[in-house]
């Protein structure tokens, strides 16, 4: 049978693997999910084990692509995705203490997770266009690491302009250099004057224009695209396999803003792997934490932080899972999004009951994530960025009789100045990147506007 995509807004088109990840964002304003999640028997999860990080990748996902690509032509786009990590195991896991590991998931091309799926997706992205003679315009949305990495991947590939917003001084020094240095002319960073929220609003307001969407042939990559959220199902099944899943449970704690990386979870749960609790972590930017406590998403502005990639109140993948919490009611969700545009809305009893089955939750303050980054790296020698430290420390309320795997999603010199504060050492960059600070820098600021950023975007992309 193949696999379809719909909105989680109940009124978009249904589509195929292809399409909903050509799509991006649904054009009732939704988000696409599988209209079915296929379930690995525990014989097949079970055979994972030993496998190579391809291997896996290309068993994960495969049941999700609807014929989109052959099995040949994937194993190769799969290959190539990962050929520039710096890990021979992709994602190895780091053990902390007796039954707490950690995933490093930081051993791309840009130091962070999200190379894991904008790799893949990249390959993908070059493969479609090339059959289909088209050109795309890539709009994305960053609080840091989703933009170099979406650079890193589409940067002087034919068929595709690449266009990053990312807030004006709220990401690290080496966040920026990655997406200003790269001198390709299909790359484009924009600094916003505002926020992470503003700029992933916008963002969404260029594809709720369907007139400049179709004039440019926009196309997302943010976590709102499926494809993103499918290749980061597959470390949950490599490091669940590696600590003896299926023949035991394992636990997770995600560091997470946009909740785009603990869905991924979600869905490998849902998939069969056997997931005791899937742990949301936040910084002072809580509201995943208070929504899941109290039962009330309530905006309260951002406060910056030295974990700046989780400095988000509006966390798009959130809606994936109300959808699934509401009984996959798109008209639901659609008055919940109405209502968290006027400041925030109340989660129903049943649909909460729902969440916390799965999902638990904790926030680290910014005096216990510099702690946590000295304390480990005196206890184990682990040098932790800020996410991954702001992700240990709820972990460590959450242990269990399960091994407890928590996300290290990106690399400390990422973000060298709260590394330094916490521990008296600054990390160095890996010798890939040594050279990062000597690059000349292309930089572009522009107002928090929909109309100006939709004219510079014309204009640069000559579209």
């Amino acid at each position: 049978m193949t696999m379809q995509y719909i909105s989680t807004r109940g009124a978009a088109p249904v589509l195929g693997f292809e399409e909903a990840m050509m799509t991006g964002l649904a054009r009732d304003g939704g988000l696409y999910v599988p209209d079915a999640v296929p379930v690995m028997a525990a014989a097949d999860i079970a055979a994972l084990a030993g496998l190579s990080y391809e291997d896996i990748a290309f068993r994960v996902m495969r049941p999700y692509l609807g014929g989109a690509f052959g099995d040949d032509e994937f194993r190769r786009l799969i290959a190539k995705a990962y050929a520039g990590f710096h890990h021979a195991a992709r994602a190895p896991l780091v053990q902390l203490a007796p039954g707490h590991f950690l995933l490093e998931l930081f051993h791309g091309p840009t130091l962070a997770f999200k190379d894991f799926a904008m790799q893949l997706i990249g390959q993908l992205f070059q493969a479609s266009l090339a059959r289909s003679g088209k050109r795309v315009t890539i709009v994305g949305a960053t609080s840091g690491d989703t933009g170099s990495a979406a650079i890193e991947a589409f940067r002087g590939l034919a068929g595709v302009d690449v266009v990053i917003l990312y807030p004006q001084g709220r990401v690290s020094d080496v966040q920026r250099r990655q997406m200003t240095t790269p001198a390709e002319a299909n790359v484009h960073a924009i600094a916003i004057d505002g926020d992470f929220d503003d700029c992933q609003a916008r963002v969404k307001d260029m594809f709720n224009d369907f007139a400049f969407r179709d004039d440019v042939a926009l196309a997302g990559v943010n976590s709102i695209n499926w494809a993103r959220v499918l290749a980061q199902v597959v470390y949950y099944f490599s490091s669940a396999v590696a600590l003896g899943a299926p023949h035991r449970t394992v636990s997770f704690t995600v560091p997470t803003g946009n909740f785009g990386d603990i869905f991924a979870g979600y869905i490998a749960r849902r998939m069969g792997l056997p997931i005791d609790r899937l742990v949301v972590a936040t910084n002072h930017n809580d509201i995943l934490h208070r929504a899941l406590s109290s039962g009330d998403y309530v905006t309260d502005g951002v406060k910056p932080s030295i974990s700046p990639s989780m400095d988000i109140q509006v966390s798009s993948n959130f809606e994936r899972a109300l959808f699934d919490a509401y009984g996959r009611d798109g008209a639901a969700v659609t008055q919940l999004m109405a209502d968290l545009k006027a400041g925030g809305f109340r989660i129903s009893q049943g649909a909460l009951e729902t969440l916390r089955d799965t999902f638990a939750s904790g926030r680290c303050s910014e005096a216990e994530t510099s702690a946590t980054i000295a304390r480990i790296h005196a206890t184990t020698g682990e040098i932790l960025c800020p996410h991954s430290a702001v992700g240990v420390h709820v972990a460590e309320s959450h242990l269990g009789p399960s091994p407890m795997i928590t996300l290290a999603t990106a690399h400390p010199a990422k973000f060298p100045d709260a590394v330094q504060a916490a521990m008296g050492t600054r990390p160095a960059l890996p010798p890939h990147m040594a050279d990062l600070f000597e690059r000349p820098e292309r930089i572009t600021r522009a107002p928090n506007d929909l109309v100006a950023l939709q004219a510079l975007i014309r204009e640069r992309t000559g579209r």
